[in-house]
């Protein structure tokens, strides 16, 4: 069964190691990352965004799938189904569908007192379903669900703020953006993320935009306090690479090669191969249920 990612994540932030949340964009996708997760035993966070969840039948298809999925694929670890930017109304509609956990993306309104203001109303709503939540201050750069951000680092005060109304797990912006990382990019800005952990304590930190982020950055992260990591362009690329490799191969030309179980394998199995890399970097190996 789907499970909350409260407990997982408070077991990373305790245990200096990091959770991986993984987007979703189809039901093979899916199949590739329970795989990756149970191979490794490792808990997982299935994330939603509303672009992926519309192209895959809705929230509550999407509930009703990775629910089913856990049963057919024997999961022995925590899976928890997570929605990716949510608006007030997307949360809601995410509660409803079924989801296990949330994300309430305040930073894309107008201040911050609505941010705080919607926060405070959602924390009350997930608790009582029993549903984790994740609140932002900060835009983080880049482009998702067609709303671009510059980006921008968290105030450690409003971090404080926010986490004193009971969230489950913070989203902060320290530098990090969406999608692919420019050359001239910065890096993560620790003093930053020190200052938002010395502020919020022990609750659990969320890094946005981990793909291409250099693994010695990400390792540093983690010792400071962040706790879940979101990954989605790496997987998308590799991916895309060995399905592009495996049509060039000829394979597709061979007797029944055309069969999209056959000709779209590699590039499954790709995501699959790249979500283990990852979760080996963020150290949950092994970790399942301890």
């Amino acid at each position: 069964m789907l499970v909350s990612a409260t407990d997982m994540l408070q077991k990373a932030e305790a245990g200096h190691y990091a959770v991986g949340a993984f987007n979703l964009n189809n039901l093979e996708w899916t199949t590739s990352l329970l795989r990756a997760a149970e191979e490794t035993q490792s808990p997982i966070i299935l994330q939603v965004s509303k672009g992926a969840g519309a192209h895959m039948g809705g929230f509550k298809c999407n509930a009703l799938m990775v629910a089913e999925m856990l049963k057919s694929q024997h999961m022995t670890v925590p899976v928890a189904l997570h929605l990716d930017h949510g608006t007030y109304e997307g949360c809601l509609a995410a509660l409803d569908a079924g989801f296990s956990s949330i994300m309430y993306d305040g930073s894309q309104e107008a201040d911050f007192e609505t941010n705080l203001k919607n926060t405070a109303e959602l924390v009350k709503l997930a608790h009582a379903q029993g549903v984790s939540i994740e609140a932002e201050v900060g835009g983080i750069g880049g482009t998702e669900d067609g709303v671009t951000s510059r980006g921008e680092c968290a105030d450690p005060e409003e971090c404080k703020r926010i986490a004193d109304l009971g969230v489950d797990f913070l989203a902060c912006g320290i530098g990090n953006i969406h999608g692919v990382y420019p050359d001239d990019w910065e890096g993560l800005q620790f003093d930053v993320l020190a200052a938002i952990k010395e502020a919020v304590g022990h609750l659990p930190l969320v890094l946005h935009g981990g793909s291409g982020i250099p693994d010695d950055q990400i390792k540093k992260a983690i010792q400071n306090g962040v706790s879940k990591i979101n990954v989605n362009t790496e997987c998308q690329i590799a991916f895309a690479d060995a399905t592009k490799a495996h049509f060039a191969s000829g394979e597709v030309d061979k007797p029944k090669g055309f069969d999209p179980r056959k000709c779209l394998k590699p590039g499954f199995d790709a995501v699959c191969d790249k979500a283990k890399e990852k979760i080996a970097l963020f150290g949950s190996e092994g970790k399942g249920w301890n």
